[in-house]
């Protein structure tokens, strides 16, 4: 993990295009801005997990036999 200081109002880069923006800090909360191409999904954490146990939960309870009849 990259550990960084940030004030508010600097930002930055991942890749060449994902800019991560501090927009604002009061108390222990941090606001903060993310541009990125619309191709590249951006989730809170708790969401991007909650996701991930879904798609894990319908994968184990469809057969094999189901999924080879969506193609």
């Amino acid at each position: 993990m990259l550990a960084l200081t940030r004030k508010k109002g600097e930002s930055l880069m991942i890749d060449n295009n994902i800019e991560i923006t501090i927009l604002d800090i009061r108390g222990d909360q941090v606001k903060i801005g993310i541009a990125a191409p619309k191709e590249v999904p951006v989730y809170r954490k708790e969401v991007f997990l909650q996701i991930q146990q879904e798609n894990t939960q319908v994968m184990n309870s469809a057969g094999l036999e189901d999924l080879k009849n969506l193609f």
